[in-house]
Protein backbone atom coordinates (compact mmCIF):
# COMPACT_ATOMS: atom_id res chain seq x y z
CA UNK A 1 0.00 0.00 0.00
CA UNK A 2 1.23 3.49 -0.79
CA UNK A 3 0.24 6.97 0.31
CA UNK A 4 -1.14 9.14 -2.47
CA UNK A 5 -1.63 12.89 -2.20
CA UNK A 6 -4.36 14.76 -4.04
CA UNK A 7 -5.09 18.48 -4.24
CA UNK A 8 -8.66 19.48 -3.54
CA UNK A 9 -10.56 22.66 -4.29
CA UNK A 10 -13.10 23.94 -1.79
CA UNK A 11 -15.78 26.22 -3.19
CA UNK A 12 -17.79 28.19 -0.64
CA UNK A 13 -21.49 27.94 -1.47
CA UNK A 14 -23.80 30.96 -1.19
CA UNK A 15 -26.29 29.00 0.92
CA UNK A 16 -23.58 27.64 3.23
CA UNK A 17 -21.12 24.78 3.20
CA UNK A 18 -18.38 23.86 0.78
CA UNK A 19 -18.33 21.87 -2.42
CA UNK A 20 -15.10 19.92 -2.86
CA UNK A 21 -13.63 19.00 -6.25
CA UNK A 22 -10.66 16.69 -6.79
CA UNK A 23 -9.16 17.87 -10.12
CA UNK A 24 -7.08 14.72 -10.71
CA UNK A 25 -10.12 12.44 -10.34
CA UNK A 26 -12.81 13.41 -12.88
CA UNK A 27 -16.26 13.45 -11.31
CA UNK A 28 -14.95 13.15 -7.75
CA UNK A 29 -17.04 15.82 -6.03
CA UNK A 30 -18.40 15.99 -2.48
CA UNK A 31 -19.75 18.49 0.05
CA UNK A 32 -19.31 19.46 3.70
CA UNK A 33 -21.02 21.98 5.97
CA UNK A 34 -17.66 23.17 7.39
CA UNK A 35 -14.13 23.20 6.00
CA UNK A 36 -13.11 20.33 8.30
CA UNK A 37 -16.15 18.28 7.28
CA UNK A 38 -15.52 19.03 3.60
CA UNK A 39 -11.91 17.83 3.90
CA UNK A 40 -13.02 14.65 5.69
CA UNK A 41 -15.66 14.02 3.02
CA UNK A 42 -13.03 14.58 0.32
CA UNK A 43 -10.78 11.94 1.86
CA UNK A 44 -13.68 9.49 1.97
CA UNK A 45 -14.66 10.28 -1.64
CA UNK A 46 -11.08 9.85 -2.87
CA UNK A 47 -10.73 6.51 -1.08
CA UNK A 48 -14.00 5.29 -2.62
CA UNK A 49 -13.01 6.52 -6.07
CA UNK A 50 -9.67 4.69 -5.91
CA UNK A 51 -11.33 1.54 -4.56
CA UNK A 52 -13.75 1.56 -7.50
CA UNK A 53 -10.92 2.04 -10.00
CA UNK A 54 -9.04 -0.88 -8.44
CA UNK A 55 -12.14 -3.10 -8.61
CA UNK A 56 -12.53 -2.22 -12.30
CA UNK A 57 -8.85 -2.88 -12.97
CA UNK A 58 -8.28 0.70 -14.09
CA UNK A 59 -5.22 2.84 -13.49
CA UNK A 60 -5.35 5.25 -10.56
CA UNK A 61 -4.52 8.80 -11.72
CA UNK A 62 -1.71 10.58 -9.92
CA UNK A 63 -2.03 14.21 -8.89
CA UNK A 64 1.56 15.04 -9.82
CA UNK A 65 0.61 15.11 -13.53
CA UNK A 66 -1.44 18.29 -13.02
CA UNK A 67 0.04 21.72 -13.64
CA UNK A 68 -1.70 24.52 -11.80
CA UNK A 69 -1.57 28.20 -12.72
CA UNK A 70 -3.45 31.34 -11.82
CA UNK A 71 -4.35 33.53 -14.77
CA UNK A 72 -5.39 37.16 -14.31
CA UNK A 73 -7.79 38.76 -16.76
CA UNK A 74 -9.54 42.10 -16.85
CA UNK A 75 -13.30 41.87 -17.02
CA UNK A 76 -16.34 43.99 -16.38
CA UNK A 77 -18.22 42.18 -13.67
Amino acid sequence: MQTLNYRIRLLKEDDGGYTVIVPALPGCVTFGETIDEAIAMAKEAIEGYIETLNELGKEVPKDNDILEYTVSVEAHA
